[in-house]
């Protein structure tokens, strides 16, 4: 099995689509944890359960978000030092990114806890979903060391050209993940606090795995205890990185969690309609996310050697797959939409307001594709500054602005709550396209001038 890929030299679409292929497969199963929490609820708990589990989301997304964007950091660290050939900074990157993970498993534990009221008034919670959202959420909390360890070990790889290992544990405990689900809801009748004790189980038990693999192995990406610290030097650059992703992201979750307010408004069936849809939509972006990640280790490498004109052919190449495979993915969902809405639920309220919120959305998530694919370039090249802002403008300002006024002006009814993912992508993509374009021709200027 390859341990690492160095992609600073090869076919281009070949190496993305053979790095790509594996993170969108192992997305697929880490999604599965949710969203198998979401249907074994739906169908063995009931609709209140459901709303539970649909409400959470935001808050776990919130949180997960956050570390993802450390994360995000110290891959770009690690790829840029791997495609350098500068092992001895890779080395301190591993260790100061793990050690790191292990102080924030710790502060994310005992904040999230603690902030699980809250952030379940801030939404509007009712009330007969509020004790089932809080009970689940606390149980999560408790073991989200689990998550994050996994999520940092599997960057780790990824930023040395690994994207198959991560796969095969998850694929191994996203299947424990289901057994254990069943179990607990229908041997141990636990409810939603049994799914919620089956998902951090079988994420510690990924966060294990990866640790073992990091500490064992003979690569330069290894990971010693003796050796565990935080070069200042390493964790400035991962955080400047990181920090931008992070912030965007946790202020986009957390605008979401104010658009989860507007879906509640319309009561506990729309909410659960909502819930699935986002579980559906998750899939469908799971290419976007997939080719995204493949692009910022494909750039991150490429910028360490200093090989900009293969940087720029290989953004353009993730944008053209992922294109293509989102828009045969969003022609299927929309023809099967309600099929789909059936695997959560036989309430027809629920499936009429998730086949709705489907099929009014679901094309529009190819500018998706353009928004995260060319991110996650930029962030490859050390940008983080640029893609947080556009976001924020995007996901957060205009999206937040348009649901005020087309509440108060226009109407206020689910189908217009739900577009607010639209308006948010589409204005994102176009200052995003326009942004990028700038930095590309300025990066090609600079390629000639070094030519003459």
């Amino acid at each position: 099995m390859q341990k690492t890929q160095d992609m600073t030299v090869g076919p281009i679409d070949r190496q993305i689509i053979s790095f790509a292929l594996p993170l969108m497969f192992g997305n697929v199963f880490q999604m599965l944890y949710n969203t198998v929490d979401s249907i074994v609820v739906g169908n063995f708990v009931g609709t209140e359960a459901l709303a539970a589990i649909s409400t959470t989301t935001m808050i776990v997304n919130m949180a997960v978000l956050f570390f993802n964007g450390f994360s995000i950091g110290a891959g770009v660290v690690i790829s840029n030092s791997f495609g350098a050939g500068e092992h001895d900074r890779l080395h301190t990157a591993v260790e100061t990114a793990v050690t790191v993970t292990f102080l924030l498993s710790i502060a994310f534990t005992f904040l999230g806890i603690a902030g699980v009221p809250l952030m379940l008034r801030l939404m509007d919670t009712p009330e007969d979903v509020f004790g089932q959202a809080e009970t689940y959420l606390n149980i999560y909390f408790a073991g989200i060391a689990g998550l994050l360890i996994y999520n940092m070990g599997s960057a780790v790889l990824r930023a040395v050209g690994d994207s198959t290992r991560p796969l095969l544990f998850l694929i191994l405990t996203s299947v424990m993940n289901i057994i254990l689900d069943l179990m607990f809801v229908l041997l141990f009748h636990q409810g939603i606090a049994g799914v919620a004790y089956a998902t951090i189980i079988s994420e510690a038990v990924s966060a294990v795995l990866i640790l073992l693999l990091l500490i064992r192995t003979e690569e330069v990406y290894r990971f010693s205890w003796r050796d565990m610290q935080i070069n200042g030097s390493d964790f400035r650059r991962i955080v400047a990185i990181g920090l931008p992703n992070a912030i965007q992201s946790v202020l986009t979750a957390l605008s979401n969690i104010f658009v989860q307010a507007y879906i509640n408004f319309f009561g506990s069936a729309c909410m659960a309609g909502w819930g699935c849809y986002n579980k559906v939509d998750s899939f469908i972006f799971l290419p976007v996310q997939s080719m995204a990640m493949a692009a910022t280790t494909f750039v991150g490498q490429n910028a360490g050697a200093g090989n900009v004109e293969r940087e720029n052919k290989g953004t353009w190449a993730s944008i053209r797959i992922s294109l293509i495979i989102t828009g045969v993915t969003a022609v299927l969902v929309w023809i099967f939409a309600p099929f789909a809405m059936r695997l959560f639920t036989q309430d027809v309220k629920v499936i009429d307001f998730g086949t709705m919120f489907l099929r009014t959305n679901c094309f529009f998530l190819l500018m998706n594709d353009v928004n995260h694919v060319l991110a996650g370039a930029l962030r490859g090249r050390g940008d983080s500054v640029g893609p947080m802002i556009i976001m924020l403008i995007g996901f957060v300002g205009i999206r937040q602005t348009y649901l005020y006024t087309a509440t108060r002006l226009i109407a206020n009814t689910p189908r217009l709550v739900g577009f607010g993912y639209p308006v948010g992508w589409t204005s994102t993509c176009i200052i995003e396209v326009l942004y990028f374009i700038r930095v590309w021709k300025k990066s090609s200027r600079a390629v000639s001038g070094t030519g003459k």
